[in-house]
Parts: structure tokens; sequence; C-alpha cells
């Protein structure tokens, strides 16, 4: 099973919740072909709505756990990853433990695939 890293906390609600969706719809696309993933975005969103923060420091311990249980890091790029916080941590934690990381592009909206590294369709 991978990690699916990507950006998340925000001011804008409105922002987190697109990149919410956009994390969903990329773990869609990689499950419908065989990618086993886990995300904690797509975890931790429904939760934060029941008043626990959507920061990196609340999210941080759970988070490691669940990164060192999986086989690899594979990193959504969506806008503003760079400067993730949270995916800055994991892709260190990541690199440390030798894990493989893969950085892919998010799908789009009309169905074209998502794309590995941006070359290889899955």
């Amino acid at each position: 099973m991978f990690y699916l890293a990507s950006p998340y906390s925000h001011p804008d609600p409105a922002v987190r919740e697109f990149r919410f969706r956009e994390v969903c719809r990329t773990a869609a696309a990689l499950l419908r072909s065989g990618i086993d993933v886990f995300s904690p975005v797509a975890h931790s969103h429904p939760i934060a709505r029941f008043g626990v923060p959507t920061t990196w420091e609340f999210w941080q311990r759970v988070d490691h756990e669940y990164l060192q249980s999986c086989e690899g890091l594979v990193v959504l790029r969506l806008a503003g990853w760079e400067e993730s916080v949270g995916v800055r941590a994991e892709l260190e934690l990541a690199r440390r433990w030798g894990m493989p990381v893969i950085e892919i592009d998010p799908p789009s909206a009309d169905g074209r695939e998502t794309r590995l590294n941006g070359n290889v369709p899955c």
C-alpha cells in the first residue's frame, strides 16, 4: 500500500474542500488501476468537521504511523504541494526510511488518466 500525500491545510475552507475532492479523485483513479493507497486527507477531512484541527501539527503523529506502515509515498502535485509543511515532512521521512517516492499530477475532471512522474499512465 502507498501513502498518498497532498497539500491540505489552508485558511480558506473552499481550498481545503477542493484539495479533499482532488485527493479523493486521485485515490479513486489509483485504486481503479490496481494501486492500493491510503490518503490521510481523505481520512482526516471528514473527521475535522467534528471539531478537530486541520493543521499538520495536530495530525503529524498519526500520519507518521500511517506512513511507516506503507511501502512507499505517492505525492499528489496539487498547487501548493511544494510549500506544504506536511508534504515536505512526509517526503523527508520517506526518504530517511528509504521508501520509494513517486510524484503524480492530479487526474483531470474530464476523466483523463493520472500520470505517475508525469509520464506513466495509471
